[in-house]
């Protein structure tokens, strides 16, 4: 007799979850103080998170938002982040996934070439991406150090601790860049170069990337300009990194946790990354065992999109971020860091003290960073809903008093 658990059938509750997410209620219901014997049941949770989930988030498509390098996501990745969910399929055995291994192998086909790369695999984040990148490097190439600048993410630092290698932080130049001055002897090292630093969206020098035994370029942010006509250009010399990593949860609009970490030699790298086991039918390739379909969303925006979809959103972004960068630079009581090389704007007022101004600001709008040792104020055209007019307006006002 075949068994009807109700909790993992479809349910017309489904159907509320949707009404639920076009509607969200505002008035929230408090959660249980313990953890109940019995359960309330599906419909009772539904209505109860809502208002906590819903309510509780910070909007990242809201008119006014342009302060972290996360966007928000376009409508077909939430159907196929549903379907992912009812399916749970599992890339570490191919038999629970064989759709999900064919995604993740069309989409590495697809977007390796814009890097001049060969082959690679997703992973949950830029942190793994790049973690894996340098175990590459120390287990194939055999590098004794990894050297990057003082603006690069704390991943990769972490990356050099997990794997027991020296690292060397360069300072940068006066544009944000590490300089090419201060690398010293990079014969045996992994050097990392940023494309798109955190704070203010810098491209460390390309020409740099064939000066060291590996060179690995964390392209989190910026990488994905590689599929736009007007800006590839920016990222010249990528192709001749040994791997890349890129953050599809960024610049490709991706829901949480989607990242690709791509390789010129995937065929010499993969069996430093492979490890296997009794219970597996294939060798596991790379830092996570049990990981999930994220190509499929992916591989959705990528079909309904096409390059061009992704180029004019990218595109449009820049040039938001181009227009706030002029209108900012109009205001005689605000200092602009820099022109913004990859969407990122940096500024502070002259008349106040930047924190000042930004709590003047709704959340949201921006964000802050440390320069020099002073806060400024940062941008990140990440929304491409954003409203540039109205975001620069508002902060006229909050710069006037």
């Amino acid at each position: 007799m075949t068994s009807q658990d109700k909790g993992f059938l479809y349910d017309s509750a489904l159907e509320h979850a949707m009404d639920l997410l076009r509607n969200p209620p505002t008035e929230k219901g408090g959660l249980p103080l313990s953890f109940t014997e019995d359960g309330i049941g599906e419909m009772a949770t539904l209505n109860m998170l809502a208002s906590h989930v819903f309510g509780g988030a910070a909007y990242l498509d809201g008119a006014n938002v342009l302060a972290h390098m996360d966007p928000p996501t376009p409508w077909i990745t939430w159907a196929t982040t549903l379907w992912n969910s009812r399916l749970n399929q599992n890339l570490l055995h191919p038999a629970t996934a064989p759709f999900a291994a064919e995604a993740e192998t069309k989409v590495i086909d697809w977007l390796s070439p814009f890097f001049g790369m060969e082959g690679g695999h997703m992973c949950c984040g830029s942190t793994v991406a790049n973690l894996t990148a340098l175990w590459a490097a120390r287990d194939a190439k055999n590098v004794e150090k990894i050297v990057a600048s003082s603006s690069a993410h704390v991943s990769i630092e972490k990356a050099a601790r997990i794997l027991g290698l020296p690292y060397q932080q360069v300072p940068t130049n006066l544009a944000g860049q590490i300089d090419a001055d201060k690398t010293g002897d990079l014969s045996n090292t992994c050097l990392v170069l940023t494309a798109g630093t955190t704070a203010t969206g810098a491209i460390d020098s390309l020409e740099l990337v064939d000066q060291a035994k590996w060179c690995h370029i964390d392209a989190a942010w910026a990488g994905p300009l590689r599929l736009s006509k007007k800006y590839a250009s920016l990222l010249d010399g990528i192709e001749k990194a040994d791997s890349v990593s890129v953050s599809a949860h960024k610049w490709l609009f991706q829901p949480k946790d989607s990242a690709l970490i791509l390789f010129r030699e995937p065929d010499m790298v993969n069996p430093v990354l492979s490890y296997a086991g009794g219970y597996l039918a294939t060798p596991n390739i790379g830092v996570q065992g049990s990981r999930g379909a994220s190509a499929i969303p992916l591989l959705a925006t990528l079909l309904a999109w096409g390059r061009s979809g992704i180029s004019d959103r990218l595109e449009h972004a820049m040039s938001m971020a181009a227009t706030l960068a002029a209108e900012l630079e109009k205001d005689e009581n605000i200092y602009l860091w820099a022109k913004p090389k990859t969407g990122v704007n940096v500024f502070r007022p002259l008349n106040m003290s930047s924190e000042e101004l930004f709590n003047r600001l709704p959340d949201g709008m921006l964000s802050t960073c440390v320069l020099d040792n002073k806060k400024w104020l940062r941008s990140v055209a990440a929304n491409p809903l954003a409203d540039t007019e109205s975001i620069v307006a508002i902060v006229r006002k909050a710069i006037s008093g």
